[in-house]
């Protein structure tokens, strides 16, 4: 019966790919990318595509790669441990103001978000200076940051302290949105931001000298893998581990910061958590899958182990999900981690205009300008047609809609 939900790609001299990608489409580069992926000698069992899979840098986005013995940083990518974060609250939609704008602006104001090219002043997306409970998060990280910056000094002149608890630019966002039953929820998206973003380059730079020293036939230089006893395959580790603590705290960090302004514009008393997920869809780590112990890393692809809760955000004006594991084994536990590119940043500011933008945000307190033409609806998938394809891997729990909408 699970057969019948993905189709399979034999490839020549590699493992097979195994696809959710029934009633979606797919680029032939990113299937190009996904067959790379699977000659890898170090890969395992097979490669599965998620039903967003799209052309990514590196790796294809929408991917999950099983290897033995081996990491693939460029894989991984940089912005190491980029994921959700998601808490309903007892607040209902009759709650929140008529006027939604003074609480996106609360918001903006609150979060540091967006950046400023290097030499036009202050980065936007940084802190000043840091709050006090800034600190007190960056105290549980700055050790292990200062050991591995020994090791590695150019890692030390980062944004590091100053990025946590902020959001970023992109596609990185703030949302308040309303479940099927009314009630309140504060959604954000989010990675390990600068210091992440500059260990994952200097650790992929690393893997492609060390592949072009033992003069590795690679299909693609950007899939250069360390290897376990590699020089740098320890250093990694710890970096990818450390970069991933970072990222999950600094969702954390903006989310109480965020729950604490919404309580200053909202004046009703309520409680948070009442339902709470954090986790990542950019991210290595090691599990046992089929009788063996491996490495998954999983480029833009949530963890759905059975009765394990996971997010899947759609676009700026579509529906999100807050899904259930299923535990399927054929996607090692996993799924899809949002809609899914349908075209390039790029292509959709030449597409589409701002009265486009402004029609497919309706009834969404948001950013309608020149700017965030990227982040249009249609540059995406169909949220309800990547649903369907991956009804073996997941269940849904909640279906979100964003009422405010707050983008990097």
């Amino acid at each position: 019966m699970s057969e019948l939900n993905y189709n399979v790609e034999e490839v020549p001299g590699g493992v097979p790919v195994k696809m959710w990608t029934k009633g979606v489409t797919i680029e032939d580069e990113a299937r190009q990318q996904l067959i790379n992926t699977a000659r890898l000698p170090v890969v395992f069992k097979h490669v599965a595509a998620m039903p967003d899979v799209h052309y990514g840098l590196g790796a294809t986005i929408g991917s999950v790669v099983p290897t033995i013995k081996a990491i693939i940083p460029a894989a991984v990518g940089v912005d190491i441990g980029c994921g959700m974060m998601a808490a309903k609250t007892t607040l209902r939609a009759e709650d929140l103001p008529d006027n939604l704008g003074p609480l996106r602006s609360a918001i903006e104001k609150a979060v540091p978000h967006g950046s400023v090219p290097r030499g036009r002043g202050r980065d936007t997306g940084s802190w000043e200076n840091p709050p006090e409970t800034v600190d007190q998060v960056w105290a549980t990280l700055a050790d292990e940051f200062d050991a591995l910056c020994e090791l590695h000094p150019r890692l030390k002149n980062t944004n590091n302290r100053k990025h946590l608890g902020t959001l970023g630019t992109g596609n990185h966002f703030i949302e308040v949105c309303l479940d099927e039953l009314g009630f309140v929820w504060f959604m954000l998206h989010s990675g390990s931001r600068g210091v992440g973003n500059a260990i994952g380059t200097h650790f992929i730079e690393l893997a492609k000298k060390d592949a072009e020293r033992n003069q590795r036939n690679l299909p693609d230089k950007d899939l250069a893998y360390l290897e376990e006893g590699a020089q740098y395959f320890g250093d990694y580790v710890r970096g990818v581990s450390w970069a991933q603590k970072f990222a999950m705290k600094n969702r954390e960090v903006m989310m109480a910061n965020l729950i604490a302004t919404v309580r200053k514009v909202i004046t009703k008393p309520f409680e948070s958590h009442v339902e709470a997920v954090n986790c990542h869809h950019n991210y290595v780590q090691q599990e046992r899958h089929f009788g063996e112990d491996v490495f998954v890393t999983r480029k833009g692809a949530v963890s759905a182990k059975r009765g394990e809760l996971g997010i899947i955000p759609g676009s700026m004006g579509a529906r999100s999900y807050i899904v259930r594991g299923l535990g399927n084994p054929e996607s090692f536990e996993s799924c899809s981690h949002g809609a899914g590119r349908v075209m390039s940043r790029t292509k959709a500011k030449k597409m589409f205009t701002v009265e486009d933008q402004v029609k497919a945000t309706a009834g969404v307190e948001c950013r309608k300008d020149a700017d965030v033409i990227d982040e249009i609806p249609m540059a995406y998938k169909d949220i309800d047609a990547v649903m369907a394809a991956q009804k073996d891997l997941v269940e849904v729990v909640h279906t979100l809609k964003q009422v405010v909408c707050v983008k990097g």
